[in-house]
């Protein structure tokens, strides 16, 4: 049997489909990914049968899931579309809005399934969630485009044959031949609009049209070559169509009142080229970043046909490639250290150069001097999404490659760990002994498309061997009972160290956060110590190793984990990857704990952020490792295991 890759692919699609039409027969509601997968394969059936056109299962497509999926998936799902095999060849099928429908058509949902079709009161009932993700709370007050500057209304009419369409930033004296109004007054004009928008005019329609001056150095260049004043006399040799406007209305942008100024609703906004200085909820948790700073309204790098970002335009001609940047990620959602922005990226050499205003500087204000948008660069649209810096999962053994794909897919960027792969050692501890392992280790890691770091053993009395590893390429060494370091045979209070100075604790994502399952799953019968005998080589026939692979499971400690990262004490949240651990749940488990954090925890006092710049206003933290108690000031902290 011969596979196309494709065919391969749509095996896969069809097998999460299948199971996804399953889960429905049992009156289980859809998540995102069965949700697609499951209208997806219908499609394909459907096509297949070669009884339905495309417009018939776009139709079809739109009425076979309503209250049968969770009820985040409406707000996620905006549209679908697969390539599915017709008669007359592979066509593109596109749904839009495939949940808009209160009660969807199970019978063609379980078309040819010979699955059994549910009533529609077996579906499982869920409390309904007024929490939109990614919802945007929009700040007051509609926002003003291009303010204080020079602006003109003039007449335009078009005198050709054919529809023209003018875009924003496309400089108004250098447009078509056909449209006839007065070009002189337009001299250093552009469109009054959203950015990216435009106007058309219609074979013989007359319109007036709000004309703003360009910004920064104001240099005109390229087009029709009209702009230059000594080249004048093309307007009327070349057929420029030009009437002179005496009484045309001229003024300043700004007053909301005023005929010239451009107002846009937030809202709108948002649509074109994300939020701005508005409130974004974080996934479906009811934690909101405030976007403190956006730049100049009006001047917005747009991407696509008719849009900002073309020559002279948004870009800008006669940069070369050393001042001009080679990406520019746009319009996007910034979240980092120094704040939540919006603004633009700005990429050279591979590195992150500048995050700030990019495009043309001879027609838009405030464009940073190394952010040059030239013809060398390259595009990334930003709109409507969050950047921020990759996870750092630090605590990975490194076992097999296969983990960097899974660790990647879950935004993590950064591996810091030891091993040298599947070998007993490295199942138990994240250590890189020998150096020329340490030497091996980083090369084959030379090709994966991720930062490592690798710590070398650190359990020595004696510091000769600690300095060899060190030298070979060690970033850090690592201590563990298994290799010794725990003196007198007791399991040591490290939760201790959350005191110290000079010290980061961290916690492992297999306790986090404390949930109803936390204990059960490392408890349960033999399951956590089978676990624990493979991870440290163990003997379950030992009582004593038993005891030992028991003993390292507390409900208390777990539960005073989640105050502990609460409030700041514990601040690092990693994998123990392929040991106990998921490094594709690290960050999701650490949003979780973050929604947890918001739900759960009483009694912890209220910080703002201007607390933790100045930090003169932190509680005295206290943990205690035999009452697995933490307290804030004296007072009692508590944590419930959250659902």
């Amino acid at each position: 049997m011969k596979l196309s890759p494709r065919e391969v692919e749509k095996l896969g699609l069809h097998n999460a489909g299948y199971l996804a039409q399953k889960r429905l027969a049992r009156g289980l509601r859809l998540n995102y990914t069965e949700a697609v997968s499951f209208i997806v394969t219908q499609i394909m059936e459907f096509a297949r049968d070669g009884e339905k056109t495309v417009a018939q299962l776009m139709c079809i497509g739109k009425h076979l899931l309503g209250r049968q999926v969770l009820p985040e998936v409406q707000h996620l799902l905006n549209a679908v579309q697969v390539e599915a095999t017709f008669p007359d060849g592979t066509k593109l099928v596109t749904v839009h809005d495939p949940i808009s429908c209160e009660h969807g058509d199970l019978e063609q949902a379980l078309f040819d399934s010979f699955l059994p079709v549910p009533s529609l009161d077996k579906i499982a009932e869920i409390m309904e969630d007024n929490r939109i993700p990614g919802e945007i709370k929009y700040g007051d007050g509609s926002l003003v485009l291009n303010p204080g500057r020079k602006a003109v209304i003039l007449k335009v009419v078009n005198n050709g044959d054919r529809p023209i369409q003018e875009g924003s930033h496309y400089h108004f004296i250098e447009v078509n031949p056909y449209l006839t109004f007065d070009r002189r007054k337009s001299y250093g004009m552009r469109l009054n609009i959203s950015a990216g928008t435009a106007v058309r005019f219609e074979p013989g329609d007359t319109k007036s049209v709000n004309l703003v001056s360009i910004g920064d150095n104001k240099v005109i260049r390229g087009g029709n070559g009209i702009a230059d004043e000594k080249q004048w006399r093309l307007c009327a040799i070349g057929g420029f169509g030009h009437k002179e406007e005496e009484n045309a209305s001229e003024g300043i942008t700004g007053d909301s009142d005023s005929p010239f100024t451009t107002i846009i609703p937030r809202e709108e906004y948002t649509n074109k080229y994300g939020p701005t200085t508005d409130k974004i909820r974080l996934g479906d948790t009811d934690l909101f970043a405030e976007i403190e700073k956006d730049f100049l309204y009006g001047n917005e790098c747009v991407f696509g046909g008719g849009k900002v970002l073309r020559d002279r335009m948004g870009q800008s001609c006669g940069h070369p490639p050393a001042i001009s940047l080679d990406t520019v990620i746009t319009n996007a959602v910034i979240i980092d250290y120094s704040g939540i922005i919006k603004a633009y990226i700005g990429i050279k050499d591979g590195l992150i150069v500048s995050i700030g205003k990019a495009g043309n500087p001879d027609i838009m204000d405030g464009v940073f001097f190394n952010m040059i948008m030239g013809a060398n660069t390259e595009v990334i649209a930003g709109e409507g999404l969050i950047v921020t810096a990759g996870a750092i999962d630090c605590h990975v053994y490194y076992i097999c490659p296969q983990l960097v794909d899974e660790a990647i897919s879950s935004s993590i960027t950064t591996l810091v760990g030891g091993g040298t792969g599947p070998t007993a050692g490295t199942r138990a501890t994240t250590c890189t002994p020998a150096p020329s392992q340490m030497k091996l280790m980083l090369q084959s890691t030379d090709d994966l498309p991720l930062n490592f770091g690798f710590t070398g053993k650190g359990s020595s009395s004696k510091p000769d061997e600690l300095h060899e590893i060190i030298k070979a390429g060690a970033m850090g060494l690592k201590l563990h009972e298994d290799w010794g370091s725990a003196g007198g045979g007791h399991a040591p209070d490290i939760i201790k160290v959350c005191g110290m100075k000079n010290v980061l604790p961290s916690s492992t994502n297999p306790t986090r956060p404390f949930t109803v399952n936390t204990i059960d799953e490392y408890l349960d019968m033999l399951s956590f110590c089978d676990m624990q005998m493979v991870c440290h080589h163990l003997n379950r026939e030992i009582p004593e190793d038993l005891a030992f692979a028991c003993s390292r499971i507390r409900e208390g400690t777990i539960a005073a984990e989640d105050i502990l990262h609460d409030i700041g004490a514990i601040s690092i949240i990693s994998s123990d990857s392929q040991a106990m651990g998921r490094v594709g749940e690290a960050e999701l488990n650490a949003l979780y704990g973050l929604n947890k954090r918001v739900e759960a925890v009483g009694n912890v006092r209220k910080l703002t952020k201007l607390d933790m710049k100045l930090n003169d206003s932190l509680p005295q933290i206290t943990a205690d490792p035999e009452k697995y108690t933490v307290t804030a000031d004296g007072e009692n902290l508590t944590s419930f295991a959250t659902t």
